[in-house]
C-alpha cells in the first residue's frame, strides 16, 4: 500500500503487528491506536493477552470498563457482602463508588441486593487476569532529524515511567545499507522498527530494554532545554501504574484500531474499503487516496450523502453501503476477541 500520510502509515504498523507479531510466550495479540493516558498518547499500541484470559474477558461483553469499575469488578466478593466492607478504600467519596456499582449492575457484571439500607455485592464471576505486556509503538515514517530531536523528549518519558513493557520507533524503511534512524540520537532502551507498508512487513533492527512495569516510575513533568536547571518530577506508584495499564488495556479491548471509520464518513458515497495483500484500507474514490480523519468529513467539498435509496438496501448491504463497511470492520475488530458474540 503506498504510504503518503502518517495516518496511512500508522494503519500499515497496525495491520503488520495483528498479523505478524510475534510475543515471546505463547500469547494472543490485541491491536489498537492511539491510546494512553492524559498526559502521553500512543500511536500503536500491542497487547499481549492470556489466551484463557481473553476469553473469560469476553463473557463481561465487548464494552471497556474505566477504573472506577474495574476496582468493584476486581475486588466484587464470592457471597453477598456489604460494599463498603467488601471493597478498599478508593481514595475518593463513597457516592461515586455506589455509582460504579450500579453501572457494573446495570451491565450484568456484579449482582446487587438491598438488605436494609445497605447495599451488598457479589460478583458474576471473576474478573479474569488477562493482560500480560504492553508494546507501545511511536510512528514516525519519515524520521528526518528534526523529528527525530522532537521524538527523544517523548521516548525519555515513556522510559523512564516504564508503563509500557517496551518501547519503540516505527519508521519507513529506505533500503539504504546502514537505515538513517538508527543513525540518530535515539534512546538504547528504545526499539526501533523498519516498515515496508507496500509489502507489509517489517523488521527489528535495534530491540529494545524491557522496562520495570512492576517497580515505580519516574513521571517528567518538565525537562528544561539548558542543562544548568533541574527537571521537575514525580514518582508513580507501582499501584498507580497497574492501574494505568489495565484501564488502557481495556479501551484498547473495545476499540481496536479499526475505529477509524467512527471518525470518518463511511455514510459518503465515494467511500469505499481497498484490499490488497497487505491489508484493508479505507479509500476516496472521488480523490483516489487513502483519506486522513482530518479530509474525510462533512465539509470536505467532495462529500455526497448516500441517496436514500441506498439505505433502504436490503441483504447483504442492508441499510447502505457505509452500514456495510462498518459492520464488515466490527467483525473484523470481533475476530480478535474470541468469545464475543458476532
Amino acid at each position: 500500500m503506498p504510504v503518503d500520510s502518517e495516518f496511512a502509515f500508522e494503519l500499515s504498523v497496525c495491520q503488520w503487528a495483528e498479523r505478524a507479531w510475534s510475543p515471546s510466550d505463547d500469547a494472543a495479540v490485541l491491536v489498537a491506536r492511539q491510546f494512553g493516558t492524559k498526559h502521553r498518547r500512543w500511536d500503536t499500541i500491542v497487547l499481549e493477552c492470556d489466551p484463557d484470559g481473553l476469553r473469560e474477558r469476553a463473557t463481561f461483553g465487548g464494552d471497556a470498563f474505566d477504573s472506577d469499575l474495574l476496582h468493584v469488578l476486581q475486588n466484587a466478593p464470592a457471597d453477598w457482602t456489604y460494599y463498603r466492607d467488601a471493597l478498599p478504600d478508593p481514595g475518593y467519596p463513597w457516592r461515586y463508588v455506589r455509582e460504579s456499582i450500579h453501572e457494573a449492575a446495570d451491565r450484568d457484571a456484579i449482582e446487587t441486593r438491598k438488605r436494609g439500607n445497605r447495599i451488598e455485592i457479589r460478583r458474576v464471576r471473576p474478573y479474569p487476569d488477562w493482560l500480560r505486556r504492553i508494546i507501545a509503538i511511536e510512528n514516525k515514517p519519515d524520521l528526518t532529524a528534526s523529528a527525530a530531536r522532537n521524538l527523544v523528549p517523548q521516548l525519555e518519558r515513556d522510559i523512564a515511567l516504564s508503563l509500557a513493557d517496551e518501547v519503540w520507533v516505527a519508521t519507513a524503511t529506505t533500503n539504504e545499507r546502514v537505515e538513517p534512524v538508527l543513525l540518530a540520537d535515539l534512546p538504547a532502551a528504545a526499539g526501533v522498527l523498519t516498515v515496508d507498508p507496500e509489502s507489509g512487513t517489517a523488521e527489528a533492527v535495534w530491540q529494545p530494554r524491557s522496562l520495570s512495569v512492576t517497580d515505580p516510575g519516574t513521571r517528567i513533568l518538565d525537562r528544561p532545554d539548558d542543562d544548568t536547571s533541574a527537571a521537575r518530577f514525580e514518582y508513580a506508584s507501582p499501584h498507580w501504574k497497574q492501574e494505568r495499564r489495565l484501564a488502557i488495556a481495556e479501551r484498547a479491548y473495545a476499540r481496536g484500531w479499526r475505529a477509524y471509520a467512527d471518525t470518518m464518513r463511511p455514510d459518503c458515497r465515494h467511500f469505499e474499503l481497498d484490499a490488497d495483500e497487505t491489508g484493508v484500507y479505507p479509500h476516496c474514490a472521488a480523490k483516489d487516496c487513502l483519506p486522513t480523519a482530518a479530509e474525510c468529513r462533512g465539509q470536505c467539498p467532495s462529500y455526497e450523502p448516500e441517496p436514500p435509496a441506498w439505505r433502504s438496501i436490503d441483504w447483504p448491504l442492508e441499510g447502505g453501503p457505509g452500514k456495510a463497511i462498518q459492520r464488515v470492520l466490527a467483525r473484523r475488530r470481533r475476530r480478535q476477541r474470541p468469545g464475543l458474540p458476532e
